[in-house]
């Protein structure tokens, strides 16, 4: 598993999809894993570029995949959409999330046009509970 260089973790409530490819664009892991699996899996991968949809669980799980020494990106739904290309299926929502995490044209987060999410800390999460 030392090649994979990007993954898009597609998240639901018990079974995740992964889809992960390699710096040639090879996909090399397509595969579900349930909730429980999930950390194990991203603790055996050497460090590499996670892509996930942003979520309220998403950004628990980018915190503990961070955790963990991987580059977390969260996106909005509708920046992922165009990347489908088939109809609503999980492996193919993870293959989506995979590639548009992967385009050059989306910066890192933090800028005055970013197209990402920024990750909240539990400390957020709670606060914006509250409102």
């Amino acid at each position: 598993m030392s090649q994979i260089h990007v993954v898009g973790l597609d998240l639901a409530k018990q079974i995740f999809q992964v889809h992960a490819i390699t710096s040639e664009g090879a996909a090399v892991v397509r595969r579900q894993l349930r909730r429980s699996q999930v950390l194990t899996f991203f603790s055996k991968l050497p460090s590499c570029l996670v892509g996930m949809e942003a979520c309220g669980g998403a950004h628990f799980w980018a915190r503990e995949i961070a955790r963990l020494g991987h580059q977390v990106r969260l996106m909005p739904p509708n920046y992922v959409k165009p990347y489908v290309k088939r109809g609503k299926i999980d492996a193919g929502d993870a293959e989506a999330i995979c590639e548009a995490v992967s385009r050059p044209g989306l910066p890192p987060f933090g800028g005055p046009c970013s197209k990402l999410v920024h990750r909240r800390s539990r400390d957020d999460g709670r606060a914006s509970g509250r409102h």
